[in-house]
């Protein structure tokens, strides 16, 4: 006797924690991303001054700290502490305590960057207590951190997480992709419950790179889709998903955020460090997204884009748009928050997922701060500056990185 197949497990979201240059938590991203309010001040980590760029969404000393650290503009806090503190958030908002068999999924650098700053002496003597770590742990703890799975494996255990754990390290697309692998796994029955996470801190080894590239906004604004745009500045980001199945949430009788309801990645292999100028990787992301979600390009309320805010990057992305909503475009509300947030490059993904999803469940859409002259080669809604209110049933986020990957994640009221 055949056994028909077990049906998809819907991927529900139960709960996310959230860090920026605006600060901690749900209040801090309302104030300032959904404000349209931007973080970018003079970076005090590190000395600037070799460097053509100063500015950087950098959380500094005047604002609260990450939970469970001290205020210091001179120190970058580390990936473990905003990974941890946004992890735990996200499992006492989903209402999970203690030790549990969750998969923890995260995507963070996969440079030599901690390599660099162990041997240069960024962490202190070898003696000095590791961050998070325990007294007499020293350099060899700091190290660790640095290096993609051991971090995961730190921060997994850490929370209390006894599943499997996985790094991504895909540049600017790494937490998108942790994202849509954690909800695969639960799509396809492997996993119950997954916490997917992200982030990046702003420090001086890609400060230079970047400044040696001359990407930086010479006049310290970011202007996404403008005319008057100059560049990208980089900020703090990182963010934490619980992602449970439907089955699961149904039995712990827990109250969902939202469905992932599709997604999509897809690669233009056109240039090392250029999108498609027509944005053919990240168009057939969006559209592998509506697809999976069953749903059309009119059913689609709300676009969080990438929006760096570089010339290339937004026209390519305009055309991504027009090529995967076709006449649906011209009616679509569209923003890019890195113009208040700077790019946070490898956790962006995950912090653009929980303002998408911000956006899905209070009915606020976020502005594109600093949007202030049209650009004819831009020609779409851009919400320009200030925040609109709008019952969206559903919102897409897409992401883009070098090599050309790209992702798109389409989320749904539950």
């Amino acid at each position: 006797m055949s056994t028909a197949p077990a049906a998809p497990e819907d991927v529900l979201v139960t709960g996310y924690g959230v860090f920026t240059g605006h600060g901690f938590g749900e209040e801090a991203l309302r104030d300032g991303v959904f404000a349209g309010r931007a973080a970018f001040r003079t970076v005090e980590r590190f000395d600037t001054g070799r460097f053509r760029g100063r500015y950087a969404a950098a959380h500094g000393a005047e604002g609260p700290p990450l939970p469970g650290t001290a205020p210091d503009p001179r120190r970058t806090p580390s990936q473990r502490e905003a990974l941890v503190a946004c992890g735990r958030a996200a499992l006492d908002m989903a209402g999970l305590t203690g030790p549990r068999p969750a998969d923890m999924l995260i995507g963070t650098q996969g440079d030599h960057r901690g390599v660099t700053a162990f041997w240069s002496g960024a962490h202190g003597a070898p003696d000095a207590p590791a961050s998070g770590g325990a007294p007499g742990a020293g350099r060899l703890s700091d190290i660790a951190e640095t290096l993609p799975a051991a971090l995961t494996d730190l921060v997994a255990g850490d929370l209390g997480l006894t599943g499997r754990r996985m790094a991504f390290v895909n540049a600017c697309v790494a937490s998108a992709n942790a994202l849509l692998h954690g909800a695969r796994l639960i799509r396809a029955g492997l996993a119950d419950t997954v916490v997917c996470a992200g982030a990046y801190l702003v420090e001086q080894e890609f400060f230079a790179k970047f400044d040696a590239g001359r990407a930086f906004a010479t006049d310290g604004r970011v202007r996404p889709f403008s005319a008057g745009r100059t560049g990208l500045l980089l900020g703090d980001g990182a963010a934490a998903l619980v992602l449970e199945s439907g089955s699961r949430v149904r039995a712990r009788d827990a109250e969902p955020l939202g469905r992932v309801a599709g997604w999509g990645m897809a690669s233009d292999a056109f240039h090392v460090c250029r999108p498609h100028p027509r944005g053919r990787g990240l168009a057939a992301a969006m559209t592998a997204a509506l697809a999976s979600a069953r749903v059309a390009p009119e059913d689609i309320g709300y676009v969080n884009a990438h929006g760096t805010g570089t010339r290339i990057n937004d026209t390519a992305e305009t055309q991504a748009l027009h090529r995967a909503f076709g006449s649906a475009a011209g009616s679509l509300a569209v923003s890019s928050t890195k113009g208040t947030t700077g790019h946070m490059l490898e956790g962006s993904g995950a912090v653009e997922t929980v303002i998408g999803l911000y956006a899905l469940r209070h009915g606020l859409l976020p502005p594109t701060a600093g949007h202030d002259t049209p650009d004819p080669d831009c020609d779409l809604d851009w919400i320009p500056n200030e925040p609109r209110e709008a019952a969206v049933r559903r919102v897409l986020t897409t992401n883009a990185a070098f090599g050309g990957a790209n992702t798109a994640i389409l989320l749904e009221r539950p």
